[in-house]
């Protein structure tokens, strides 16, 4: 699994460190793609859709979130994100990283939830990074729109989602090499 560059490892080390219970983070985002995928891309920033328990969202933010002692000593934090969707049963499907820490454990999307996830802002940010992980991982368009459509119903801006996925991010699939 990932070899972590830094200030990745010692930021993690201390925040394990620092937590007062055991932790697990659902970890998307820019991290993931770096740090497990060898995305080449810039990021400052751990971003989670879930802690489990919930009330270590707050400690967290203490601890580590952007304005903490350890982000402006390490200059990376970790971050709750609130605009992301994700398909119903990504649970089944994280992945745990194995760095070695005692109290805080991550676990990561599989890549066709990782891309599920930046759907909805689907900012040019979101966009590049979802071709560069379709072109490294040669993902398949008709899997990503499968578990669109099977895990995604309940989203809004169904349509508007749908057209993005066919018209825009497919060409990214049909582009990677085979």
């Amino acid at each position: 699994m990932p070899d972590l560059v830094p200030p990745w490892p010692q930021f993690l080390a201390e925040v394990d460190q620092s937590l007062s219970d055991a932790v697990e983070l659902h970890c998307v985002g820019g991290f993931v793609l770096t740090a497990v995928h060898g995305i080449p891309r810039i990021t400052g920033d751990l971003d989670y859709i879930s802690a489990n328990p919930r009330q270590a969202i707050e400690e967290l933010d203490r601890i580590a979130g952007r304005h903490s002692n350890l982000a402006k000593k390490h200059r990376v934090f970790l971050q709750l994100v609130g605009v992301a969707d994700y398909p119903e049963n990504y649970e089944t499907r994280l992945t745990t990283l194995p760095l070695g820490l005692n109290k805080l454990t991550l676990r990561i999307l599989e890549p066709y939830d990782l891309i599920l996830s930046k759907l909805t802002r689907n900012s040019p940010k979101d966009m590049e990074d979802v071709k560069a992980l379709v072109q490294k991982l040669n993902l398949e368009f008709d899997v990503l729109m499968e578990r669109f459509r099977t895990e995604m119903s309940w989203v809004s801006r169904r349509e508007w989602h749908e057209q993005t996925l066919n018209v825009f991010w497919k060409d990214y699939f049909d582009s990677a090499p085979m």
